[in-house]
């Protein structure tokens, strides 16, 4: 795929999941009330709206900030790194994942309590196993997608293609064996 069609492939993504994300959790807040439990697939999928102030499984409560530090960090590498890769996969879930991350540090960012501190919209319910949100998704599958072409191999950048000719460097220095033949 050309440079500029991976570029426009992954801020299409990126720009468009982030607004799935944002617009999700806007309407979490206006159709969910807090503790309302509305059942999708009985028990086991349900919505339910909760104001995380951690990161998934509630862990690192208090600790949102830190959070916000490493979304921060996830962006900018995939960022710097964004005009080496080749590999169409690679784009397609970091747009995916890079959107996961956004998606949540916004919430970070600008939800209350407060700037860095902010409480994530989380109101996808698994069975009781956990209660995320469509970010959550972005960065779970993104996740398991980056181990998978990590263990099969699928390169995110070209590897340097082996010369196909001899291009040794002219031979520049006689050996003693040449020059008493000479």
């Amino acid at each position: 795929m050309p440079r500029k069609r991976l570029t426009s492939t992954f801020w299409g993504i990126f720009i468009v999941a982030t607004l799935v994300d944002q617009l999700s959790k806007v309407w979490a807040l206006n159709a969910l009330g807090q503790g309302q439990v509305v059942k999708l697939i009985g028990n086991y999928f349900t919505l339910e709206l909760i104001h995380n102030p951690g990161a998934a499984f509630s862990l690192g409560t208090g600790k949102a900030w830190i959070f916000s530090l490493i979304s921060l960090a996830v962006l900018g590498a995939i960022f710097y790194y964004l005009p080496k890769i080749v590999s169409s996969a690679w784009i397609i879930t970091l747009g995916f994942f890079a959107a996961g991350a956004l998606g949540n540090l916004i919430d970070r960012l600008f939800r209350a309590p407060g700037w860095g501190n902010g409480h994530v919209v989380d109101f996808l319910n698994y069975h009781g196993f956990f209660i995320g949100n469509i970010a959550d998704i972005y960065i779970f599958i993104g996740a398991v997608a980056i181990i998978a072409f990590t263990l099969f191999g699928v390169e995110p950048v070209a590897k340097a293609q082996a010369a196909t000719t001899n291009t040794a460097a002219p031979k520049t220095v006689a050996t003693k064996e040449e020059l008493d033949h000479e």
